[in-house]
């Protein structure tokens, strides 16, 4: 089914046997818009389809997007220009034929939503009513609920799969990918939490394994990810032999609701559509200082307003700037921003009658588990989409509201593709559990050290200092917990907070190793000491691999989409 095979690493983390399991044609790990879309699509073809989700049903990432889903559905607008600001807010780095799937597709994929049951606002006259977010030269973001789409989204899609019968796991992390004697995908392994007969360590064995496990925001101390959202696919695959690719690319949302410097965790999200619907940006002095800096102001990418911001803020001395949309009245706020306006008033902050303090947070990764046009990976049997995957389509910057529009087009190109054909089953290679772990697992206080050293060494602003010592600082954890092993043959206990750190390390080790390679600024990637984009050398994409060995191997190549064309190759 892959056009390029790879063989796993043999690194698993350190868990129980299985204790039971439960055979499927396909398993979904997440309840997002893009699994619980190819969840319906492979279950309707008659496949036994399985949801495993980290938390309940309705608690994917989806639920949290506020602004809403793009595609050209106005009059006037067009795919070719929805592929235009694509690219251009892409930096470079995105596929022109991932993107103009996106485009293309997307409008009929947003069609068959709303037959599915999900409720866009309209206007008088009963069309969708469409608003404007950065980078857009156009009107094509359908909204829900004012600034509810996700959660509106998230519920069509969660009772849809309720009245398809659906099997769900509810509160499952899912720790590895299974195998059989060939390397194909033969399922996962999971831990449930509370699930009565299927409490503990157990399997869900399958011919098909779907990531769509949402984000990896948690690597940073501020960020507005839920708590869930700790890298776990992208952890998951890179064990497993898959290519991760662009994950230096880490969106930092430009407007999120400042709580204070000490504030971590998930942070209240204030949608790019208030600027949309024509909030401005500034500072204590009430000036606007996006005007001059791009044609768009306040509506630039968000890479150029979370950078533009966080320039003024280091000019000033000052923890944040403020968004001002005092001229929208109490009644605007009520109808089109309901969420947001209740977030920070319940917060201390009234957003009718003062401006809101904001400042950039960790966002969306553009880059994840490197995928074809089918969302196949390098591993066969083993697909991702959504936020976890990297299809290309996002580049070096997301253009704003395409996350949702993407997850829907390329889970149904991979429902198709598993559809077409199912290989038979293997049975999975018994996991292995030894006495002594060969890949310890972090104390579950991990998390705060990693999410710290992320923060100041890997966030807005980098530079080959700050990636040196945040590089160091990670090896120095993941050294003593190797240490500790070696010296008394003893790791941290397994479950899911030491899981959760674990995973945490993993992908900060791979972000930040993609990081130092590129030695430019481009998109949301923004090294202070390299302050160009530099086309003639990083045009490229940084793909990384985990060795046997646990070193990442990393090489480039100037296609988004795999087999690569190799240009270096280095083990780390």
């Amino acid at each position: 089914m892959s056009s390029r095979t790879t063989t796993g690493t043999g690194i698993r983390l350190h868990a129980p046997a299985p204790g039971w399991s439960i055979e499927a044609d396909v398993v979904v790990v997440g309840s997002g818009v893009a699994g619980l879309t190819t969840a319906l699509r492979c279950a309707a073809a008659g496949l036994e389809t399985v949801v495993v989700t980290k938390a309940r049903l309705e608690e994917g990432s989806t639920r949290w997007a506020q602004g809403g889903i793009a595609a050209a559905l106005g009059d006037g607008d067009t795919p070719e220009q929805h592929l235009d600001d694509t690219l251009v807010a892409g930096a470079g780095l995105c596929d022109e034929d991932a993107v103009r799937l996106l485009v293309t597709e997307g409008p009929d994929a947003v069609r068959r939503l709303i037959t599915t049951g999900a409720q866009f606002d309209t206007d008088d006259s009963g069309e969708i009513e469409l608003t404007r977010e950065g980078g857009h030269h156009r009107r094509r973001i359908a909204h829900a609920g004012g600034d509810a789409t996700g959660a509106e989204i998230s519920r069509a899609l969660n009772d849809a799969v309720r009245d398809a019968g659906i099997r769900t796991i509810e509160n499952a992390l899912v720790l590895d990918l299974l195998t059989d004697a060939e390397g194909r995908t033969a399922g996962v392994s999971l831990h449930v939490m509370g699930e009565g007969q299927h409490d503990g360590v157990g399997a869900v064995h399958a011919r098909a394994v779907v990531l769509a496990t949402g984000g990896m925001g948690q690597v940073f101390s501020a960020t507005t990810n839920p708590s869930v959202s700790t890298g776990d696919g992208v952890a998951l695959a890179l064990r497993a032999g898959a290519e991760i690719s662009d994950v230096e690319f880490v969106q930092f949302h430009p407007t999120v609701l400042f709580l204070g410097a000490d504030a971590e965790g998930q942070q209240p999200l204030v949608s790019e559509a208030v600027r949309g619907e024509g909030a401005h940006l500034v500072d204590a002095d009430g000036v606007r200082f996006m005007v001059g800096q791009h044609e768009l102001a306040e509506l630039a990418p968000r890479d150029i307003v979370a950078k533009g911001i966080t320039r003024r803020m280091l000019e000033q001395g000052a923890e944040h700037m403020y968004l001002d949309a005092r001229h929208f009245g109490a009644e605007m706020w009520e109808h089109r921003f309901p969420t947001i306006l209740a977030a920070c008033r319940a917060h201390g902050i009234d957003p009718v009658t003062e401006p809101i303090p904001v400042a950039p947070a960790a966002h969306y990764a553009s880059g994840g588990i490197r995928t074809d046009s089918h969302g196949r990976t390098t591993v066969p049997g083993l697909y991702a989409c959504g936020e976890v995957a990297c299809t290309g389509v996002h580049g070096a910057n997301r253009l704003a509201s395409n996350s949702l529009l993407e997850g829907l087009v390329y889970s149904e190109r991979i429902a198709a593709d598993i559809t077409s054909g199912l290989p038979s089953a293997g049975a999975p290679v018994p996991v292995p559990h030894p006495d002594v772990p060969g890949h310890p697992l972090l104390p579950a206080e991990a998390r705060f050290a990693i999410q710290r050293i992320m923060t100041e060494g890997a966030g807005v602003i980098r530079s080959a200092s700050s990636l040196e010592k945040a590089a160091e600082q990670i090896e120095a954890i993941h050294a003593a917990a190797r240490g500790a092993l070696a010296e008394n043959g003893k790791t941290a206990e397994p479950g899911v907070d030491t899981w959760e750190s674990t995973n945490l390390l993993c992908v900060a080790r791979v972000l930040v190793t993609a990081a130092r390679r590129r030695e430019e600024t481009r998109g949301c990637h923004w090294r202070e000491d390299h302050a160009d984009r530099d086309d003639e050398r990083w045009r490229r994409h940084i793909v990384v691999t985990l060795n046997p060995d646990r070193t990442l191997a990393v090489h480039t190549t100037e296609t988004a989409q795999f087999p690569p064309t190799t240009a270096t190759q280095e083990q780390l």
